[in-house]
């Protein structure tokens, strides 16, 4: 607890995953779960769009964001940029999934500076589960999101 504030879902111990840590059915309900949870917290007063997201690390962890916006548009946050500010403030450094809800007619994917900042910590092979209050509406990978992307090996 941080300052009266709790982690939304934050599993106590890593999270089983199959071979080659390739999340489970079971613990991408859990991401889209806490992903759910965060977006209730969005501060969205002007759009009223609140989203959510989560993403699992390479110990199992999940961190959860919410977009918070701001009166100066350019100045609002994403929820998959709050999410993993949160896992790298948790030393993780690699994404081994990503889960985002948010209700509209279409699947709610993230934007597409979203999807270079997850580039940034998640191979292109990385499950992005597309969910809204009620279901799951899209699986894609990352390299589906963002192809032929641009990531840190590229600097190497």
């Amino acid at each position: 607890m941080i300052a009266g504030r709790t982690r939304a879902a934050a599993p106590e111990r890593p999270l089983t995953m199959t071979p080659p840590d390739i999340p489970t059915d079971a613990v991408l309900a859990q991401l889209v779960d806490a992903a759910r949870a965060a977006r209730a917290h969005a501060y969205a007063p002007y759009s009223r769009f609140q989203v959510g997201a989560a993403v699992l690390d390479d110990a199992g962890r999940i961190h959860a964001g919410c977009n918070v916006e701001n009166a100066a548009y350019p100045q609002g946050t994403c929820a998959e940029a709050g999410a993993l500010a949160a896992m790298v403030l948790a030393g993780g450094r690699r994404v081994r999934a990503v889960a985002v809800v948010g209700e509209g007619a279409e699947p709610v994917t993230p934007c597409g500076g979203c999807r270079q900042k997850l580039r940034e910590f998640a191979a292109p092979d990385v499950t992005v589960v597309i969910a809204d209050s009620q279901r799951e509406r899209a699986r894609h990978t990352m390299d589906q999101l963002l192809p032929a992307s641009f990531g840190p090996e590229n600097l190497k």
